[in-house]
């Protein structure tokens, strides 16, 4: 994502695009009540309404909407914003609805009447240039998977399988499909510019694997470990200790260690607690360091349209300086959450979560 703009003592920002992670960002800073403005498309009717001859052609427009709706999808590509025109043109009447549809390369500027913390911090991890590009392959001696890690996942590349054929024949399948295998990662390697190829199988496939890798690659190589050769093993091979190195500045092994820690702390029957009462509760009260929801539970509440409550949390977290971490379900980790009810804390201090907080 690229700042063009920034006057946060106007509470502006504008920004332009560049891919689709930068969407999944967008999602969890724009919210209900922001204002959206840039250029859109629209449907113009022309003619008398009453008359079978009426026409309407999509123009390009500049409007500003007050955001009431924002959904994310990345099957589509794109991140809709919906909400009421308050300043536009004569071919749009004010208080009318629109929908922006964000894109890759799409221009838009938010203002909000109060930047949270986390959301400036989303804002500068979407704006970095030190975005790590990984590979995970996980792999035996006739199957494979490729993963590229995403700032809001994982996006499974491929997947490559062979059988086995004769006894006599295994040593020289095995040759033709580590070649292949090695071939795929030297494609992928040139098509997305990769950082580290993280190399992970049971047993010794690995380094069978590894005797076919150009050596202009095996630098960039990490190996690890994996119990199964599964789509599962992707999400086991990015909790390794082994790929810490490659992923400590990821943001998704941040998740990881978060979820982890509450779950450490819950376990503990200590300083965590989960679910939106208990959560809410403690974080009325100042109790909450660290808030973990998943962007799915914040999408189903703005869906249902309940988000109020969800926005109410963040912003008594912020106002007593803990902090905010939004967690893709895209991953195990935010599964794991999801599980708890999609929103949890980490505690400052044991805290009767049970007990209601009334403003009164």
């Amino acid at each position: 994502m690229k700042i063009i703009h920034q006057d946060f003592k106007k509470g502006e920002v504008k920004v332009k695009v560049d891919n689709l992670d930068d969407l999944w960002y967008l999602s969890s800073i724009v919210e209900k009540n922001d204002f959206i403005k840039g250029k859109t498309l629209r449907k113009i009717k022309f003619g008398d309404e009453t008359q079978r001859n009426q026409k309407s052609v999509k123009k390009a427009l500049f409007l500003l909407i007050q955001a009431e709706r924002v959904e994310f999808s990345k099957f589509s590509n794109e991140l809709r914003i919906s909400g009421i025109v308050k300043q536009g043109t004569e071919d749009v009447p004010l208080g009318s609805y629109h929908t922006f549809n964000v894109e890759e390369n799409s221009v838009i500027t938010i203002i909000k009447q109060k930047w949270l913390k986390f959301q400036l911090d989303k804002l500068k991890d979407a704006s970095s240039k030190a975005d790590s590009k990984i590979l995970i392959c996980v792999h035996d001696r006739e199957e494979a998977y490729f993963a590229l890690i995403k700032k809001y996942g994982y996006e499974l590349l491929s997947h490559i399988k062979g059988n086995v054929a004769k006894k006599a024949d295994i040593k020289k399948f095995e040759a033709t499909f580590y070649r292949d295998a090695a071939k795929q990662l030297k494609e992928y390697n040139s098509r997305y510019k990769l950082n580290k190829i993280i190399i992970a199988s049971p047993a010794f496939w690995k380094e069978e694997l590894l005797k076919e890798i150009d050596e202009e690659i095996k630098n960039k190589i990490i190996i690890a470990t994996c119990s199964s050769v599964t789509e599962n093993a992707i999400n086991e091979v990015l909790k390794r200790p082994e790929t810490e190195k490659a992923l400590k500045q990821d943001r998704i092994a941040k998740e990881y260690r978060h979820v982890e820690r509450l779950f450490v702390e819950i376990s503990k029957n200590n300083l965590a607690c989960y679910g939106l009462e208990e959560t809410k509760n403690a974080a009325m009260s100042g109790a909450v360091s660290l808030l973990l929801i998943t962007d799915n539970f914040i999408q189903k509440k703005r869906i249902e349209n309940q988000y109020s409550p969800i926005e109410e949390i963040m912003k008594a977290v912020d106002n007593s300086n803990g902090d905010i971490a939004i967690i893709s379900s895209e991953h195990e980790a935010g599964k794991k959450l999801d599980g708890l009810g999609g929103i949890a804390a980490i505690l400052r201090f044991k805290f009767n979560t049970t007990y209601k907080f009334s403003a009164n």
